[in-house]
């Protein structure tokens, strides 16, 4: 499969008895879809999958994979963990119910740079679905490099990368320069994704496009049609805007946000993440205002959808 554009790490909207409120969800995922979202992500770190029971999760997946099976979107679910075989069978059980899987790279293992390789080789040959490598070194404590990404984006079965490093360094720069045929590379980290756009990557799996996501939308748009002009000024505006939701732990400011949206029941998190303040929030709220339709708009690029 090809991957490319946008595509979001669903929140888990949680209702005032605790429970998912998935009438939220549903129509959360509608929104995001109309706003022009490629596909989208459940059980991601977004979602808070460690603080679901298995009947909340098998919820969350029917819910969302009817609404993008019902609208032609790429439906990603996250599975997998340290466990290589553990994590083959949560992708076996994916069968005929996602497009792609978000599987992160082994965590607090450090298993080494060969050890991933076989890792990501024994899943890609026994997954019934594509996979989407998450390389996150801050939270899995194992870090890769430009030739150890190559080699894994070669295996047969492995559509992408979700890319997050936390810097634009020399091995995304030698990775972008010869990225393997059919391989997407997605930015992971939303402050990045503009420079990640510019160098090449296919797009990018991002929080904060729950929020002005045709914004974000627009920023793939312009960089592919090559509009650098339109592209570096979103860019700015955007990495504004993704700095101010990754001020607390995500996902509590975009919760709080959408909250002060209407677009979900409450702002709540389950422990031992707890709501974002009220001075993040607002000032996320200040930073979405800022992203408005300016003189992009009217670019030849047709990257200005409005919201």
């Amino acid at each position: 499969m090809e991957l490319h554009g946008i595509h979001i790490p669903l929140v888990t909207p949680f209702a005032a008895d605790g429970s998912v409120a998935l009438d939220a969800l549903e129509a959360l995922a509608h929104r995001l879809l109309d706003a022009g979202a490629a596909g989208l992500v459940v059980l991601g770190t977004t979602g808070e999958p460690a603080t679901l029971s298995a009947a909340e999760k098998h919820s969350v997946t029917a819910v969302v994979g009817g609404v993008c099976r019902a609208r032609g979107a790429v439906l990603t679910v996250g599975a997998g963990s340290a466990d290589t075989a553990a994590t083959a069978g949560a992708l076996a059980a994916l069968d005929g119910v996602a497009d792609a899987a978000l599987v992160t790279v082994p965590a607090f293992v450090r298993p080494g740079e060969a050890g991933v390789i076989a890792h990501f080789a024994h899943l890609a040959e026994h997954s019934p679905v594509p996979l989407v490598v998450y390389h996150i070194p801050y939270r899995t404590g194992q870090q890769l490099g430009a030739a150890t990404l190559r080699r894994i984006g070669e295996l047969p079965g492995v559509a992408g990368l979700k890319l997050a490093t936390g810097a634009v360094d020399t091995d995304t720069v030698e990775l972008l320069a010869d990225v393997p045929p059919g391989f997407a590379v997605l930015a992971g980290d939303d402050l990045l994704v503009s420079p990640l756009l510019a160098l090449g990557g296919a797009g990018g799996i991002l929080a904060s496009a729950h929020l002005a996501t045709e914004r974000f939308v627009a920023l793939e748009r312009a960089w592919r049609s090559g509009d650098a002009a339109t592209a570096r000024e979103l860019g700015h505006r955007l990495a504004a805007l993704s700095a101010a939701v990754f001020t607390e732990p995500n996902p509590t400011v975009v919760k709080g946000v959408l909250h002060a949206l209407g677009q979900i029941p409450t702002p709540d998190v389950r422990l031992p993440l707890l709501p974002a303040g009220k001075e993040a929030v607002g000032a996320a709220l200040a930073a979405l205002e800022r992203v408005r339709p300016t003189a992009w708009d009217d670019s030849p690029t047709g990257a200005g959808d409005r919201a």
